[in-house]
């Protein structure tokens, strides 16, 4: 897992896939931590987003770093609403302040279950985590 988590922050932006009836849905993420030893990133329950990790927790996110490589993840989604690992979240990425505060009644965080990740490059062969 924490291959994965520093992966994800070496790309800076990664991508979540979602469905939406049968519609897929894509959109940017950036923020992550470790906490209690799971990988947790974070939402808004105001976005739509939400709802759809609500209805259906399966999820796939996809990113590339400056070096070249890549991350296939999929996995499933489970929200903790602890207010440890809200704090754990904003403890390690400071910069969600500006949109979140610790008991505003909107911030969330998740961590990845059942997950499988894959770096690929196209110079070595690809590794495979599972957490």
């Amino acid at each position: 897992m924490k291959e994965v988590l520093e992966f994800l922050k070496l790309c800076r932006v990664y991508f979540i896939a979602t469905e939406e009836g049968d519609q897929p849905r894509v959109r940017p993420f950036g923020a992550q931590c470790e906490f209690e030893g799971k990988l947790y990133l974070t939402t808004s329950n105001q976005k739509a987003v939400y709802a759809q990790m609500q209805a259906n927790p399966k999820v796939e996110i996809s990113g590339m770093s400056p070096d070249g490589r890549w991350i296939r993840l999929t996995a499933e989604v489970v929200f903790d609403k602890r207010r440890e690992a809200r704090k754990a979240m904003l403890d390690a990425c400071p910069e969600l302040s500006h949109l979140y505060s610790l008991d505003d009644g909107k911030f969330e965080v998740f961590y990845l279950k059942n997950a499988t990740a894959i770096i690929c490059s196209f110079t070595s062969e690809p590794v495979t985590y599972t957490f």
